[in-house]
């Protein structure tokens, strides 16, 4: 290919930073030199250590051909395409004779391009007629998806990464930011710094991210509704309040005014562990302020009560009416690079394309129509979540099981019976970048796929910003994109006409006309207009390409010149600055949620709470930065946070070698022992499958309770028991398996 200098996206967390990679012609060197976009309006040129060294894993340990075994006892064969693809459409044939079509389940990722995802939709949704669609994002942010619904009528987080800039007050809480989004992070923090705005942070471990707030709540775990419903109480209290915008732009708000008022401030503090004084600065930071802008990831979605976590967060800006303006609105941190675009092409079991809903007759007619499908192709049906995929394997009740771009034998909650499950399935398709991989030794079938830079694409990150992701790479080996893969797989099962498109951008063109008079209208983009244009925020349709206030233009990023010292191309766009929003009559909805606390409280048995998470190098389940040796030097090993006098308790020291076991597994982390978590509770990391560690896969410990509404399993807390294996920690690392060498030896 004609290697220049490329503007990408990174393909790792939800921040959605710009890069711009080029060529290096130097013996020894990675070939590909990657920086940050200056012009990207996101990023503004940052990127962390995991974008920095992203070219370094891209030649290590891949798939390069189809790969097929008839049992999980046999060796992988390589495979031709035709095949691998006779394998699938004869397995989908006779799923269907024997369970029916909702024997199938496709289990994607957000590391998927908006392309891929779109048409995997249409294939299973539409043409097959399941809904049995899922993706990571169940994991990860399918509370957020459902509290944004209920409360606004409509998914998409409100706010824009330039309120980092211009809040008074930042209020952050289920996220350890500066690990999991730094460059959100750095902009914000730079912002605090240099401002009066106050930051808060609620997390019960004093992370980097807690480190830096001007009040840091280390509350139990589960105890955040206690905490939200608390400010609230005081809010009302102190009548800080926006009466106007409750009574013009919402409804509901007696029901919860009426449920806060049992939320005492020694009831709250009492609790949640923490001071009284502490739960009023928290509140007097929000009532003073001009504008709030509240950020969450996953240490609110992933929990059994993760929507009523999310939707009383809301309550809080619907009540002082910080939501639509410059600074304010509560703001999910999205965790995949392309969740939210999986978001808007469908890509959970209960969505259809352009924000539609599976359930609505009017949104299936719409997308049967524009698919060319008879009426009533598209099951009024929501399909398996996630976890219900596992329990199908186990009934029997999925007969085909296809896994794109992901790696449930490692992220999957109350992993041993998710490996039990898997064992049982009778067709597993494994289709990813690399081999091996925890869960392709569940496969029978291997799909080798393109990865970063080696097929063209689009992807949205967590402030709405979609931006162009083309290819400047040669394809490795036989690979194809994943798009292509189901495309293929929908013609020869007889649906060409559904399937006539030669190249994503024409995929593309199709899916955003379908975003038409949608909350995430998109009709104005194209693969064209992002190309030359750069990076743009939807809401986007057509209409306002065509009406463009070019002076406004100029003016936001006048602004944005004088808060960053810098120019920067500025389209940001606020939703609902009107105080108008999706539900039928326009008004945003209170929820009135008492608070249930944890799905698995600790007890006498299991006295501690173990909740997990991510360091700042590693990314998910390490299939790429496993592969990388900075790294891995910077990360080289698990490990358990522990209080003093936990360990005191127990007779632990820094190092020594704990068994952690809970009620379905147990594994083994050396202790770190720090006063940077709250007591009674513990925290490991969730990166190391059995590639990369042994007896260090933190999901065997955690249960699948989850939300009734969202359905994301309470990944973030278990009860544990913690005792000493040995004492001092000591492992020779000279001898350490490469993780291809692991796997042959299993």
């Amino acid at each position: 290919m004609d290697q220049q200098k490329t503007k990408t996206l990174c393909p790792y967390c939800g921040v959605g930073c710009g890069l711009e990679v080029s060529p290096v012609d130097k013996p020894g060197r990675t070939p590909l030199k990657v920086m940050g976009d200056r012009s990207h309006p996101s990023s503004l040129g940052k990127v962390c250590v995991k974008g920095a060294t992203i070219a370094e894993s891209l030649d290590k340990d891949r798939l390069l051909y189809p790969m097929y075994r008839r049992s999980l006892e046999d060796p992988f064969e390589r495979v031709s395409w035709d095949t691998a693809f006779n394998l699938i459409t004869d397995r989908i044939q006779t799923v269907k004779a024997q369970i029916g079509v909702d024997g199938i389940a496709m289990y994607g990722s957000g590391q998927l391009q908006t392309e891929d995802y779109y048409t995997a939709q249409k294939l299973l949704k539409g043409c097959l007629g399941t809904n049995n669609f899922d993706a990571n994002s169940r994991l990860c942010m399918s509370s957020a998806v459902a509290g944004y619904i209920q409360s606004f009528g409509a998914d998409g987080p409100p706010p824009c990464y330039e309120d980092l800039e211009l809040t008074d007050c930042a209020f952050i809480i289920g996220s350890n930011t500066a690990d999991c989004h730094p460059i959100v992070f750095n902009r914000l923090n730079q912002h605090i710094k240099h401002s009066s705005a106050k930051l808060v942070v609620v997390d019960p471990r004093l992370t980097k991210t807690a480190e830096a707030a001007d009040l840091h709540l280390a509350i139990k775990p589960g105890t955040d509704i206690d905490l939200l419903n608390g400010i609230a109480h005081l809010l009302l209290k102190w009548e800080h309040i926006d009466t106007f915008f409750i009574d013009e732009c919402t409804r509901d708000f007696s029901k919860f005014a009426t449920l806060v008022q049992s939320y005492t401030p020694e009831t709250v503090a009492r609790r949640c562990g923490i001071r009284i004084d502490h739960l009023e600065k928290a509140a007097k930071y929000w009532a003073k302020a001009s504008s709030v802008l509240s950020l969450w990831s996953m240490g609110i979605n992933q929990s059994s009560e993760g929507t009523a976590k999310v939707r009383t967060l809301i309550n809080l800006h619907l009540m002082t009416g910080e939501i639509g303006k410059p600074g304010s609105g509560p703001f999910s941190l999205t965790g995949q690079p392309n969740a939210m675009g999986g978001r808007e092409a469908g890509g959970l079991a209960h969505l259809l394309p352009g924000y539609r809903l599976v359930k609505n007759p009017e949104h299936r007619q719409t997308l049967e129509k524009a698919w060319g499908l008879p009426e009533k192709a598209i099951s009024p049906v929501p399909g398996r979540d996630a976890w219900s995929m596992i329990t199908g394997l186990e009934t029997g009740d999925v007969g085909l099981l296809w896994v794109v771009a992901t790696n449930p034998a490692v992220s999957m909650p109350d992993l041993e019976r998710t490996k039990a499950a898997l064992r049982k399935s009778e067709f597993t398709i494994c289709q990813d970048a690399y081999y091996p991989t925890e869960t392709a030794e569940y496969a029978h079938l291997l799909l080798p796929a393109l990865q970063w830079g080696e097929k063209t694409g689009t992807m949205t990150n967590s402030e709405r910003v979609v931006t162009y992701c083309p290819q400047f790479r040669d394809r490795p080996g036989e690979a194809w994109a994943d798009w292509e893969i189901f495309a293929e797989v929908g013609r020869r099962l007889g649906y060409r006409k559904q399937f006539q498109a030669v190249s994503s951008a024409e995929v593309y063109g199709e899916f955003i006309r379908l975003t038409g008079d949608r909350p995430c209208d998109m009709t104005a983009l194209s693969h064209e207009y992002l190309a030359t244009q750069g990076p743009t925020q939807w809401p986007f349709p057509k209409a306002e390409l065509e009406e463009t206030d070019k002076e406004k233009e100029k003016d936001n990023r006048g602004l944005l010149k004088k808060i960053l010292g810098q120019d920067a191309p500025l389209k940001g766009k606020r939703l609902y600055e009107d105080g108008r929003f999706h539900t039928p009559d326009g008004r945003a909805r209170f929820a009135a949620y008492h608070s249930r606390g944890l799905a698995e409280p600790p007890d006498t048995d299991f006295p501690f709470v173990l909740t997990i998470g991510r360091l700042y190098g590693h990314w998910h389940t390490m299939t790429r930065t496993g592969r990388i040796p900075k790294i891995q030097k910077m990360h080289p090993a698990p490990f358990l946070e522990i209080h003093p006098r936990d360990a005191q308790r127990i007779g632990i020291q820094d190092g020594d070698l704990l068994e952690v076991r809970s009620r379905r597994g147990s594994a083994k982390f050396p202790a770190l022992v720090t006063k940077n978590i709250t007591p009674g509770t513990v925290f490991a990391p969730m990166h190391w499958g059995a590639l990369w560690g042994e007896d260090t896969e933190a999901n065997v410990l955690t249960h699948p309770e989850a939300c009734p509404v969202s359905l994301q399993p309470e990944l973030k807390a278990c009860a544990v028991q913690v005792s000493k294996v040995r004492s001092p920690l000591t492992k020779s690392t000279e001898n350490q398996q490469t993780p291809t060498e692991v796997l042959q030896g299993v």
